[in-house]
């Protein structure tokens, strides 16, 4: 197990939804969770080395929102997201090295070392980015999502965003359209609770996001984001609706970001009893209870724990021993040949 200043392993067990038969399923997600975590520190770390440079936004306390959903999908369907991309990307199948080298980087990364940070992506695992324009990818998704209709593929689409999202054009022209074409797409708002340093309640006039959705006749709910089976359940009926024909659902995850919104963001405007009210409810932490609870071997969850370590060391010697791009590939995967 993780030490506690990490995860927080006595916080209370998860929601009632049923748990994976398989012990071997439960330490999976329970890996991604971990990988993510550590991963995100080590970028961090990278971070404050000059290692990595723009800009960066770390996922740490929504693992459970990204593996959750994620874990909900299959092979055909698409998952898109915006610029803090690092766990839906890992969580999408994306190797901790291809990703760790795009971070610093480098030519063996996701996008040629070119792309950084809030541009992780792979259309092999169907994961369609990392958007750097707030709210893009909502529009994107309805994009995708007509696309499979179009051409009556049995794929929905994922897409990922934040609170802050919700109060600009591209939010309110998707699920428009979404909902008048019944478009297969689970959009899934994270409540962070924060636009960046923002609360959510100064800058939109409804806080319960799903709300929003009602407006375009979009069906929705709201599940816990520091609960990763509540989230897999919701975001499996999700996708059951879509898959069904009856177009678009909305899924509203209550969660919480445990650093600033970017590595510049000191979160000097949260008090210290909501950083700790939010700590006791660490995802990782709540699972790690979940998978005691069903009987797991604690010798289980360790090795799960140490192998995500050599991962992540593993991943860091790739990225920092492979090259940077040559200056020519400046113009190249520029434009798509007719």
């Amino acid at each position: 197990m993780l030490p506690t200043s990490t995860l927080s392993s006595s916080a209370a067990p998860g929601s009632n939804s049923k748990p994976p038969h398989s012990h071997l399923e439960l330490l999976e997600l329970y890996r991604q969770m971990v990988l993510i975590r550590l991963f995100e520190e080590k970028c961090e770390e990278l971070y404050q080395k000059g290692k990595i440079g723009g800009f960066m936004h770390l996922y740490i306390g929504q693992e459970a929102v990204g593996v959750g959903a994620v874990a909900a999908r299959q092979p055909q369907d698409s998952v898109i997201t915006g610029y803090r991309d690092h766990g839906i990307a890992l969580a999408a199948g994306m190797t901790a090295r291809v990703a760790m080298a795009e971070m610093l980087g480098r030519v063996t990364g996701c996008s040629k070392g070119k792309g950084g940070s809030m541009h992780l992506a792979d259309i092999n695992l169907k994961f369609w980015g990392g958007h750097a324009i707030v709210g893009a990818q909502i529009a994107l998704a309805a994009g995708l999502a007509w696309a499979d209709k179009f051409q009556r593929r049995d794929a929905a689409t994922l897409c990922f965003f934040g609170d802050g999202a919700t109060n600009i054009s591209y939010f309110h022209e998707a699920l428009n359209l979404a909902a008048v074409w019944q478009l297969p797409v689970v959009f899934i708002c994270e409540n962070n609770k924060y636009g960046m340093w923002t609360p959510i309640e100064k800058v939109s006039a409804v806080t319960e996001i799903r709300r929003k959705a009602s407006a375009y006749a979009i069906p929705s709910d709201v599940a816990d984001g520091m609960d990763l089976l509540d989230v897999r359940a919701k975001t499996a009926a999700a996708l059951e609706h879509c898959r069904a024909g009856h177009g678009p659902y909305f899924l509203e995850v209550i969660t919480y970001r445990f650093r600033g919104h970017s590595m510049g963001d000191q979160r000097a405007y949260r008090t210290p009893d909501e950083i700790r009210k939010w700590q006791a409810e660490d995802p990782i932490g709540k699972f790690e209870k979940v998978l005691l609870d069903a009987g797991v071997a604690p010798a289980d969850i360790d090795k799960v724990d140490d192998d995500v370590k050599a991962v992540m060391a593993d991943a860091v010697a790739f990225a920092e021993a492979s090259p940077f791009p040559d200056d020519s590939e400046i113009w190249t995967n520029i434009y798509i040949e007719p």
